[in-house]
This record gives structure tokens, C-alpha cells and sequence, in this order.
């Protein structure tokens, strides 16, 4: 399946400064198919030693000089190390933490040969290791779901994307066209991100077999509680994993997953589940100005899962009777705030740790809540995400006439517009600004459709 990141990889191959490239994501979310695709692609040789089937090979690192390490690992994998023609994958390197240490000296005394690390629990190491980083010595490129771009190519709808690629503020899409568009993004929505349902969807169209994946999926990522490391109780991580779909699109109360479990435990148990990448916090920002994160408030955040498939699933929603009949449902607006986070983790470049950030006013008395807040080009963009085809924008109205934007988004289920709006809110100055409003399976084209509705 086509993986936008194997751009990303070839790019770092083809650079004379690149670094050991170290790829963090989730399980599952597809790292060591993209390293062997890529291997395949563009390499003589290919060596993969994966820490968690062979533990021994440990062993291979030990040595102090990295040009013996190297002959021994010819020699155990009988396949020549050519710079150049060999790439080096280490996979599961969580499980040698000694080794990943190491990988500074391939900088420091063979940057001529690629070497690729990877393992699903690795951020979880990171945050509590006894060795010494390599730091400035490694890089990383960080790793999500499957995109919606990548689930049409997985469909053999490539030309869809072709089509969204291209448009322009200007164009009028065709009702025809818009409603295909969201039956897509409605099967995406529901079928996930997740390589393996992707996969098992494209091959035979059966939502009951995405449903097993998606299973399967989610009892592993269970599974792997007893590997968090001795501060980690698995029932605790459990008791979080199982009360986070229903805390989609809403400000976290610690005590609306538990009232008995002590705060420090619960605060730990989503951080882990962060570190893990189930979970990803969207913290609380003031807005005044970029970088958005010098004002991010810790206490208040909203929560993204892993992927909108799995949080459906997770929630006990039979997909194939969804496609089938297509009721509403109860949480249809919590669902296209994942599907926009999800998405616009994407827009982040492969090498940046992504950071989602949402607006509420924090005066007494006031509610108003913008669901997301970006970046773009020095600007701080409020974007309010809607399920369906109208609603209220009084949050983004506040907050424009607040902060005083020349620009805010949409998304919604409804044809792309720009409109010049005046916000009104009383005891406030009138705000002029322009809003883009894209549907929700534009949420890659967001940067470069409003760079063009700003220069009209």
C-alpha cells in the first residue's frame, strides 16, 4: 500500500548529512512494512534484526569498535554491509536499549551507512532510560494511521485525490462529485486509518473483516499493557483506554474516568497511554500569537485517539450496520473533531513532533470553545469542525473578535466557500475576516486553499 512516508525516507537516503532515522509511531501503524517497502525500492541488501524475536543479537552491539560490530553482523546475517547498498533495519530496538545508545557512534564513525531504527513502545523507553542519549547524533521521523489520501490510493481511487489536490477557492465542485467524496470519507471514518483494516478492506470489501482487525488490533494494544514498564498497572491503563471514546471533543475531567482511582495514578496512566501513541493530548492554548505553544496550559486539555476506526469500534459500533442504514449518530460531532485531528497530524513535517492545540475563554461566567487552533504562515487560524452541513460559529465569532483574525476555517459536510464575515459580539469591536469553509475531506488542503482565499 502507498505510505506518503516513503518520500520522506528517500529523502533522508539521498541527504549527505543525514543521521540514524529513528521512527516513532503506535503499533501497527505500519513502520516496519514502510522500512521493508523502502529496502526493496532502493537497496542491494537488506538486514532487519528485530530485538524482540532475536534478544541474542544484542550481543552483535557489544563490541567498542562500530567497524567490528559491523563484521559481525555480516557475518551472523551473511549479507554484506555496502554503503550505499545495505540498509541496516533494527526493529523492536526498545527491547535493546543498550544498542540504541550505540547508534551514535554509526554517526560519529560510519555515516555512510543507513540505518534505520523502529519499535511500537519505544517513546515509552525514551521517557525513562538509564543510558546516555545520542543526542544531535540521531534523527527522527514520526509515524501516524493511514491517511485519507492513503486509504483512496488503497481503494484504487487515486484519481480523487488528483482531483482534491487541484482545486482551487475558485472552482465550483459538482454535488455529484462532493456526495462520492463523503461516501468515501464516511467508509474511512469508519474502516480507520489502521493498515491492517485498510488492507483487509481493499483486498475483499468486507466491513465484517475490518471489524476483526480492528479487534485484534485494539486486544493487542491491550496486551502490551504488561510491557509499560514496573510503574505501569495494566488495569489501571485499562480502565482509561476504556473510558477515553467516550471523551472525545470534550475538556478532560479526571473525574469523569474515575472517582476512586488516586489522580497521581490516573495522570500517569494517560501519560503512558500518550507515550504509547493510543492517546494524544490537545492542550489548551490562549491564541494571542505564534507559537502557539508558549501558551499552552497543561491542566486542560481535549484527547485524540489513535485512530477513528478503532474509536468507533472501541465504542461498540457495528460498522457493517452503519454503512448499511446510516442512522445518525450520538456522537457524530466527536467523531469529526478525531477525523480532523487525525488528519491534520499529517500537515506536520515528518520530522517535527506534532502538537494539537484547542481555545476556550477562561473568563468566569462565558462559554466559547474553539475545537482547534493551527499555525500557518505566522498566523494563529481558530477552525471549527462541524458533522454535518450548518451550525452555529458563535465560539469562532468570540474568539475573532477577541484576538482580532484576518482568517479562521470550517469543515463541515458541505461544498467549499470563502466568505468575508463580520463578527459582531456585543461589548466587542466589530471584526471583519475571511472564512474558508472545506469539507471534511479537505483537511490536507487547508494551508494551501487559504493561502489563496487570503490573496483574493
Amino acid at each position: 500500500m502507498y505510505r506518503k512516508n516513503l518520500q520522506n525516507l528517500e529523502e533522508w537516503k539521498d541527504r549527505s548529512n543525514r543521521k540514524p532515522l529513528v521512527i516513532r509511531g503506535a503499533r501497527q501503524v505500519g513502520k516496519t512494512y514502510l522500512v521493508r517497502e523502502f529496502a526493496k525500492q532502493f537497496f542491494a541488501y537488506f538486514i532487519e534484526i528485530n530485538f524482540d524475536e532475536r534478544m541474542d543479537s544484542r550481543r552483535l552491539f557489544q563490541h567498542q569498535d562500530i567497524n567490528q560490530v559491523i563484521s559481525y553482523i555480516e557475518l551472523v546475517m551473511e549479507t554484506p554491509v555496502v554503503p550505499g547498498k545495505t540498509l541496516l533495519f533494527l526493529d523492536e530496538i526498545q527491547k535493546a536499549p543498550e544498542v540504541f545508545a550505540r547508534l551514535r557512534y554509526f554517526y560519529e564513525k560510519r555515516p555512510d551507512i543507513h540505518i534505520i531504527a523502529a519499535g511500537s513502545l519505544l517513546d515509552l523507553m525514551l521517557a525513562d532510560h538509564s543510558f546516555s542519549m545520542p543526542v544531535g547524533r540521531i534523527e527522527y521521523m514520526y509515524m501516524h494511521p493511514m491517511d485519507f489520501h492513503e486509504f483512496l490510493y488503497a481503494v484504487d481511487a487515486g484519481e480523487l485525490v488528483a482531483y482534491i489536490t487541484r482545486f482551487q477557492p475558485s472552482d465550483r465542485m459538482p454535488e455529484e462529485l462532493n456526495a462520492k467524496l463523503k461516501d468515501y470519507l464516511t467508509r474511512y471514518m469508519y474502516i480507520g486509518g489502521m493498515p491492517a483494516s485498510v488492507r483487509e478492506y481493499a483486498n475483499s470489501l468486507s466491513l465484517r473483516q475490518c471489524a476483526m482487525e480492528m479487534s485484534a488490533i485494539l486486544n493487542t494494544l491491550r496486551d502490551d499493557f504488561s510491557k509499560y514498564g514496573k510503574k505501569a498497572d495494566p488495569d489501571k491503563l485499562r480502565l482509561v483506554l476504556d473510558a477515553a471514546p467516550n471523551l472525545i471533543g470534550r475538556k478532560v475531567k479526571y473525574s469523569n474516568i474515575s472517582r476512586e482511582m488516586p489522580l497521581t495514578a490516573l495522570k500517569q496512566a494517560v501519560k503512558q497511554l500518550e507515550l504509547a501513541g493510543i492517546l494524544r493530548r490537545i492542550h489548551h492554548s490562549s491564541g494571542n500569537s505564534v507559537p502557539l505553544k508558549a501558551e499552552r496550559k497543561e491542566r486542560d486539555f481535549k484527547l485524540l485517539f489513535l485512530d477513528s476506526g478503532l474509536l468507533l469500534h472501541a465504542l461498540g459500533l457495528d460498522i457493517v450496520q452503519q454503512l448499511q442504514t446510516q442512522p445518525l449518530l450520538a456522537n457524530r460531532g466527536a467523531l469529526a473533531e478525531q477525523l480532523v485531528g487525525q488528519e491534520w497530524l499529517h500537515q506536520f513535517a515528518w520530522y517535527e513532533l506534532p502538537e494539537l492545540y484547542y481555545w476556550n475563554r477562561q473568563k468566569p461566567g462565558t462559554s466559547a470553545e474553539v475545537d482547534y487552533l493551527i499555525q500557518i504562515n505566522g498566523r494563529v487560524v481558530p477552525v471549527e469542525v462541524k458533522a454535518g452541513t450548518a451550525g452555529s460559529l458563535k465560539s469562532l465569532h468570540v474568539f475573532a473578535s477577541e484576538k482580532r483574525v484576518q482568517a479562521a476555517v470550517r469543515f463541515n459536510m458541505d461544498i467549499p466557500a470563502v466568505d468575508d464575515v463580520v463578527s459582531r459580539i456585543p461589548g466587542m469591536e466589530p471584526c471583519t475576516f475571511r472564512l474558508l469553509s472545506l469539507p471534511l475531506y479537505m483537511v490536507s488542503e487547508t494551508k494551501r486553499l487559504l493561502e489563496a482565499a487570503l490573496a483574493e
